[in-house]
């Protein structure tokens, strides 16, 4: 484990109080945002959704926790851009915003995330801070699954099924499952997971943080689906005769509700998905590491097969 050590013993070394850490929080992920805003990823109100969600997950989580949200943004923002004229051709007329992502879909995808790390940072029970983490890495774990499964998803040779019919349905629509979706969905919840665990030095009570990173992220991003079969608002163009997420077609023409709820729009099922990530990854916490003090019954220190921190753990100052 000593190879493992080092990244963490040199975050946990070089940490600082939360009242230093925010304002560093800050200087790094403003400068992040603004690189991205220069690649075209971040538009202007997206950038000022990255510098909260950063400074706050950094100054409250630790950096930790910030360079996990990097890792998030940084592949989903590379994976918007690959091939990306060929997803155009495919699913543009599907999808109600482009590659560059606004504070709207930053809050959507990261916004529990950030709660979670306040809460987090100004906890005092060490039982409420485990908890967090969990629902943390189970909600980012969802954003970066879902994302990684539409980047890459639309490009499937074959057709996706949608959720809850099986039937096959055109590229980019809402619901609509590939195999391949499935593999990147799965590959982008357990590598976040996975980067989590390292930059926390690969301690031996963290070993189950990519496995509660692909449960929670891929129920998560079923949920999402099931959503977008189900509730989410589709539209119709007459002129294009198309299916859309867009209440006005690229064509300029207005649509009209084809189905689902009109106020459950993309962004509205992506923020649920997180938070059905977040929940599930609780769950298997509270289920794996039952509070103590309600069980006391049970050997203090029984032996688990699985860790996902604890018992009562400050990973950071």
């Amino acid at each position: 484990m000593a190879h493992c050590l080092s990244p963490g013993v040199i975050m946990r070394h070089a940490d600082r109080p939360a009242g230093s850490r925010m304002l560093l929080g800050l200087l790094f992920s403003g400068g992040v945002a603004l690189l991205a805003y220069r690649r075209r990823s971040l538009n202007k109100s997206g950038v000022a959704g990255a510098i909260v969600s950063g400074t706050v997950i950094t100054g409250m989580g630790g950096w930790s926790w910030g360079f996990t949200l990097i890792y998030f943004f940084v592949s989903s923002s590379l994976l918007s851009h690959f091939r990306e004229r060929e997803k155009a051709d495919a699913a543009t007329d599907k999808f109600s915003k482009g590659s560059q992502r606004d504070i709207v879909q930053a809050a959507a995808n990261g916004g529990l995330a950030t709660l979670c790390a306040l809460v987090y940072g100004l906890a005092s029970s060490g039982r409420v801070r485990l908890l967090m983490r969990a629902a943390f890495t189970g909600a980012l774990a969802t954003a970066n699954a879902d994302t990684w499964a539409t980047e890459l998803g639309v490009l499937s040779a074959s057709r996706p099924r949608l959720i809850t019919t099986w039937r096959r349905v055109a590229p980019g629509t809402s619901g609509g499952v590939t195999l391949l979706g499935s593999a990147a969905a799965a590959l982008g919840a357990f590598t976040l997971g996975l980067f989590f665990w390292i930059v926390q030095g690969c301690r031996r009570s963290l070993t189950g943080l990519p496995i509660m990173a692909l449960c929670g992220g891929m129920a998560g991003t079923f949920f999402d689906s099931l959503l977008g079969a189900t509730a989410q608002a589709m539209y119709y163009c007459p002129a294009c005769e198309a299916e859309t997420e867009r209440r006005v077609h690229r064509c300029g023409t207005p649509t009209t509700l084809l189905r689902g709820i009109p106020w459950i729009n993309n962004d509205t099922v992506n923020f649920l998905a997180t938070a059905c990530g977040a929940g599930v990854s609780i769950a298997i916490t509270r289920y794996i590491q039952p509070d103590r003090r309600k069980a006391p019954t049970q050997p203090p220190n029984r032996p688990l097969s699985l860790h996902f921190g604890g018992p009562f753990p400050s990973d950071e100052a």
